[in-house]
């Protein structure tokens, strides 16, 4: 009975490869992440949070917090940049998987994956631009963040959103966090979001669902 289930299983997964590896999945409402790269203090409190709440072992980070530091005396600068997976809208990782271990919910285009699925080929890791995809040493199959998606469904945001104790990190319907509708405590009334900061992959390479603050020092000029 069990490897009937399975069969079932995998066959389904294959499907649901099939049906988005050409159409990516158009979802109802993209969530998405906005980060406050002024504000935050690089304490890691969402990085901890994250790795707790999916129990991972040393080396995989499902949500970075990267230290940018530059100039010269007197003139320095130091900034934070936070990413995780970027539920991306033409997701890189999910037509490279064999498998159809990963996949895009139409509800909230979350892109999720079903490690029992994965055979840890690590193509999605070599496609993801951005760096979302973590090997897991400990299990040999690859992981990463799916916005918590237990917490969303019940009407909670993310531990990392919830960790952040400066609520300089937060969660919502992307195409309003990019038109400064989303009422959230990572951007000020004055203040303007952004979709690339320096060094970012191009977002035109899977439209990224994320929005910055950005530092002066991190502007991409236009």
């Amino acid at each position: 009975m069990a490897n009937k289930l399975d069969k079932e299983h995998v066959t389904q997964a294959l499907e649901r490869k099939v049906a988005q590896t050409y159409h990516p999945v158009e979802p109802a409402m993209q969530l998405g992440f906005v980060h406050n790269n002024v504000d935050c203090i690089g304490c890691r409190a969402c990085e901890i949070a994250c790795k707790d709440k999916n129990g991972l072992p040393p080396g995989p980070r499902f949500r970075r917090v990267m230290y940018i530091e530059g100039g010269s005396y007197p003139e320095v600068y130091a900034y934070k940049i936070n990413m995780s997976c970027n539920h991306c809208a033409e997701p890189a990782c999910l037509p490279t998987c064999p498998t159809g271990a990963i996949w895009k919910r139409e509800a909230d285009g979350i892109v999720d994956i079903d490690s029992t699925l994965c055979i840890g080929c690590r193509r999605c890791e070599a496609a993801c631009p951005y760096g979302a995809p973590q090997w897991d040493p400990r299990e040999q199959v690859i992981k990463k963040c799916n916005l918590c998606v237990d917490e969303i469904d019940a009407g909670r945001k993310p531990y990392c959103v919830m960790a952040c104790m400066m609520r300089v990190l937060d969660v919502g319907p992307i195409t309003e966090i990019w038109e400064g509708k989303h009422d959230t405590k990572a951007v000020a009334s004055h203040e303007k979001v952004v979709k690339q900061v320096k060094n970012m992959a191009n977002p035109a390479l899977t439209t990224p669902s994320i929005a910055f603050v950005p530092h002066s020092k991190g502007k991409v000029e236009s």
